[in-house]
């Protein structure tokens, strides 16, 4: 169920979040600082951000119901995230909301929390 006045109502529901996380992917998927720590097929990760995205936006809690407790900074700890990877990633997303044309304000709204949940996902040194 969806509550009413959120983001993830605000920017259009479930097509902007599958917009929005094709065009990230499809960045990812190419950036060399990324590659690393990302499987060569993305189509499973794609599904559980999509999932996640909805349910961080304020949508249905559907990556809960499925995976149980987000746990974010668990989930990362095997994977080497740097200072430059989290930049690198951040970039992908700015030029995905962009892509995915999701307005002012919420562009800056979103993107401000995905910095805030990024820099919380850094675990190694560069």
């Amino acid at each position: 169920m969806t509550r009413p006045g959120t983001m993830f109502e605000a920017i259009g529901g479930f097509d902007s979040i599958d917009k929005l996380v094709t065009a990230f992917y499809k960045r990812v998927g190419e950036h060399p600082k990324l590659t690393p720590i990302f499987p060569d097929d993305l189509t499973e990760t794609a599904r559980k951000q999509r999932l996640f995205l909805t349910q961080f936006f304020g949508g249905p809690m559907i990556y809960s119901e499925e995976r149980g407790n987000p746990m974010l900074r668990r989930r990362h700890l095997p994977f080497e995230i740097t200072p430059t990877r989290k930049e690198a990633w951040l970039e992908c997303m700015n030029e995905a909301l962009i892509e995915a044309e999701i307005d002012e304000p919420y562009r800056t709204a979103i993107f401000e929390k995905l910095s805030m949940t990024a820099n919380h996902m850094m675990n190694t040194a560069e």
